[in-house]
């Protein structure tokens, strides 16, 4: 259960090789963005010494001084930004985090450019076999047709469920989520970890929920279906998708919600192999196991137990002409990105257009460069931090970590809601932290992997094979600490609870996030805040139940439960009455953890910030004063607008608020009102007694 800065929504498509991979989070993990930037992005500075944003790291013409701060603080410190910046037409949403995916993919382009140009270079052929797009249309459907015709000639469903497997493990999207994990309650181990999976739209609400824009989603979809069957040569596509909509309506009935899905103990449940077939009785789990590679382990976890149970009884209900239809659309579905450009276009319409609202894809050159980075993305990664991540960037930015892990440290001691023996407990935590920064010391060995120019299709499922076989080979080993599940070139951040550890990668120490040059306020309030949220992972409602060791185990006293459940039952209640789009809110429980991230993120940064002026005042820049450049710090890096459809799949669908939210954290702490002179009877004001403080 990996925590992130950012949603995976946003970001996916630089993440993973395939469109689905096959390694589903037994558990549900949150590596996760949304997202902000300056109108034109980062600009190379005109001094060397300056910043590269604005005169001291921050955007002010990208403010809109119509709007008090205390109205709504995005946008007073957003709002011109907002109105000025188009939405690119190939992006769903656009903000910071875009803006600095779109730097990373330039540079990455470079490395790979390069690589081509070197024979035998294995990320310079794979590159090649995505960017040969004649060649790739000019082969159609050929490259699944062998997957494609084993599923279709299977007609018994324990033989069908050993194709889907093998399937699974290139890439291809199962009933069923199987991976490689730490052991929660006993993290020096690696288990086998089975979670609910098997649906094509992002979230059981979309088959569910009783709302006009779903239901034209829901039509949309079994269309979709329908157009990648009959581009594959199938008749009847339209009843077949019918009924594999039907299927998937099925399993969305017996999963468990994202908020559910959150809880680690009740995600924590071991099952040995008799277990399944007695407590999800309908599905081949002896052979599926043996398919995936994973018999012979003397327990499983399984997150949502009784959601197996029901995809197990869909499974068995199910003919068997539908199970092949099912499992044949998600192999269209993971390879359509691929193929010929009638099923790109075809899988994108929906996904990109129809889900997110994007008009237009990303040029060639952008998905491969993200296809290749998901593929061996250390292999790039190494030359990435040799030409971009300068040591002084590093050694910076492991200053920062120290100096945000003191603060907390600081606030731990001064708590006075918690009990001393937990205090202590917690401090013990925070000692035993692993910061990494920038990149693996490490890096990956890609030399068994096969990739041959011209093989676009075979290179991305012998990837996907290549990283569940090197996930399976961790079973009863050492635990490696050493791994990054992020590669150097991604805009994001994470916290690993079994590992107790916060992970930075080189592409997110870079404005508006952190620049050596800007005012340190600025820097506090960017990479600082992140920095905190991180930390503070280790202490939200769900990462606050691992101990020093990364093991999950119940080390609270039950008072502190309890007062620490009044804070976040207050913040759950504050972010479900902001309302994004008419008659859709934020759902204040299912972005919990990350509310209690930014907000204490925020408060530890902010003491940082104060630490690291040696008990000096702030000086008066612009006339701006230190606290309120912090504040701004904070605001720039979420700017962040996005596309209806696209809002509409974050509320409903990803742990993180939207930017505009995530900015009104600022609501919640003290010094902002002072700062901001905001006063009672302003929209954002609130009363002392209702400012939820946790840490």
């Amino acid at each position: 259960m990996r925590t992130s800065i950012v949603t995976a929504i946003l970001l996916a498509s630089a993440a993973t090789v395939s469109a689905q991979t096959s390694q589903t989070p037994a558990r549900p993990a949150a590596p996760s963005p949304a997202l902000a930037g300056a109108a034109s992005g980062p600009v190379a500075p005109k001094d060397a010494n300056k910043p590269q944003i604005g005169d001291f790291g921050f955007d002010m013409a990208g403010r809109d001084t119509t709007v008090k701060p205390g109205t709504d603080f995005f946008d007073y410190a957003n709002g011109g930004w907002e109105k000025a910046t188009p939405i690119p037409a190939d992006r769903s949403s656009y903000g910071m985090f875009h803006v600095l995916q779109d730097l990373s993919l330039e540079r990455t382009r470079t490395i790979l450019d390069a690589a081509t140009a070197k024979p035998g270079d294995k990320v310079g052929e794979f590159y090649a076999s995505f960017m040969d797009e004649a060649a790739v249309n000019a082969k159609g459907a050929g490259p699944v047709k062998p997957m494609l015709a084993a599923l279709k000639t299977t007609t018994d469903k324990t033989a069908l469920v050993t194709q889907i497997a093998k399937l699974q493990r290139q890439g291809v999207g199962g009933l069923v989520g199987v991976g490689v994990q730490q052991d929660d309650k006993d993290p020096t181990t690696y288990v086998v970890g089975f979670g609910q999976s098997g649906l094509g739209l992002p979230d059981r609400d979309y088959y569910l929920k009783d709302d006009a824009k779903l239901a034209a989603v829901r039509t949309a979809y079994q269309a979709y279906l329908a157009q990648m069957l009959t581009l594959a040569g199938e008749p009847n596509a339209a009843a077949r998708a019918a009924a594999v909509f039907a299927m998937e309506k099925g399993l969305a009935t017996a999963h468990w919600t994202r908020i559910e899905s959150r809880d680690a103990d009740k995600t924590y449940n071991k099952w040995t192999a008799a277990d399944f077939a007695a407590k999800a009785p309908g599905f081949p789990w002896a052979q599926y196991m043996t398919a995936m590679g994973v018999t012979g382990r003397p327990f499983y976890l399984v997150a949502q137990p009784s959601a197996l149970t029901g995809e197990a009884k869909v499974f068995a209900d199910t003919p068997v002409n539908v199970l092949q239809d099912y499992a044949m659309l998600k192999v269209l579905r993971a390879y359509a990105p691929y193929l010929s450009s009638d099923f790109d276009k075809a899988n994108f319409g929906f996904y990109g257009t129809t889900l997110s609202g994007t008009p237009e894809q990303q040029v060639r050159w952008k998905r491969g460069v993200s296809t290749v980075s998901g593929a061996m993305g250390e292999a790039i990664g190494e030359q990435y931090v040799a030409k971009y991540f300068p040591p002084e960037s590093k050694a910076a930015a492991d200053q920062l970590v120290k100096n945000v892990i003191a603060a907390m440290g600081d606030r731990l001691r001064n708590l006075a809601w918690m009990a001393p023996e937990t205090k202590t407990k917690a401090l013990a935590k925070l000692a035993a932290f692993t910061p990494k920064i920038g990149y693996p010391d490490k890096w990956r060995d890609y030399s068994a992997l096969q990739v041959q120019r011209g093989d676009l299709v075979g290179n991305v499922a012998r990837a996907n094979a290549f990283d569940y076989d090197r996930d399976l080979k961790k079973l009863g080993q050492p635990i490696d600490r050493g791994e990054w599940f992020m590669t150097p070139m991604t805009i994001n951040a994470y916290a690993n609870p079994t590992m107790n550890e916060v992970v930075f990668p080189a592409a997110i120490l870079q404005p508006p996030f952190f620049d050596p040059k800007a005012d340190p306020a600025i820097n506090y309030g960017g990479i600082g805040a992140v920095i905190g949220h991180e930390i503070s992972h280790h202490f939200d409602d769900q990462g606050r139940k691992y101990d020093a060791s990364g093991k999950l185990t119940d080390w609270w006293t039950p008072q502190d439960v309890a007062r620490f459940k009044v804070f976040t039952d207050a913040l759950v209640k504050q972010y479900d009455a902001y309302e994004p789009l008419p008659g859709l809110h934020v759902q204040g429980g299912l972005t919990l953890g990350e509310n209690i991230a930014d907000l204490a993120g925020l408060t530890v940064a902010y003491d940082a910030y104060h630490r690291s002026l040696g008990g000096k005042p702030a000086p008066v820049i612009d006339g701006t004063t230190g606290d309120q450049r912090f504040y701004y710090g904070w605001a720039g890096v979420w700017r962040s607008k996005f596309r209806e459809p696209a809002l509409r799949q974050t509320l409903l669908s990803d742990p993180h608020s939207p930017g505009h939210q995530r900015v009104l954290t600022v609501r919640n702490l003290d010094p902002w009102y002072a700062a901001f002179g905001v006063k009672p009877g302003e929209a954002s004001y609130l009363a002392p007694a209702t400012r939820v403080r946790i840490w």
